[in-house]
């Protein structure tokens, strides 16, 4: 086991919208360390998605995308005598963060057709009104920690 925790690098924002979650977000999108065709794919989405709500603020409807996304509990696996149980448990911060990212750009490459940059706006615009595959993968986790609710009293 480790002895001392790693340290959390800082991510600073990105350079258009000065937001850490943008650029966090291009950070996961990255491929084959192409960051400047990321930032570029990810700065289309948004302005796609700025021609789509009639000019209204691109980081509105991102943040709300993201907030629809973000899950509030999760299970985890619990090994309790020789069974494994599926214990829910409430979700921190940075994990809900990067498991909504990772679920959207997941779902938004999923979709068929059109430019990755097309697919991901329409990914979010559908997240900022609580619709589309992100927003099911959600559900699916909150329904596993309801359903296994019973198990909770495992919590480490």
């Amino acid at each position: 086991m480790r002895r001392a925790k790693p340290q959390k690098r800082e991510i600073l924002p990105d350079i258009r919208y000065n937001s850490v979650i943008i650029q966090t977000m291009i950070h996961h999108m990255l491929q084959r360390g192409k960051k400047t065709t990321a930032v570029r794919v990810m700065y289309d989405a948004m302005d796609l998605i700025r021609e789509r709500t009639n000019g209204k603020d691109p980081v509105e409807t991102f943040d709300t995308a993201m907030k629809n996304v973000s899950p509030v509990m999760e299970v985890r696996p619990r090994r309790v005598g020789g069974a494994t149980y599926q214990v829910p448990m409430e979700v921190s911060a940075n994990r809900r963060t990067t498991l909504a990212i990772r679920w959207i750009l997941a779902s938004a490459t999923s979709r068929s057709g059109k430019s990755f940059a097309e697919k991901l706006a329409d990914e979010l615009l559908d997240a900022s009104k609580n619709e589309g595959a992100s927003i099911r993968k959600r559900e699916e986790t909150h329904k596993m920690a309801e359903a296994n609710r019973a198990f909770s009293h495992y919590r480490v």
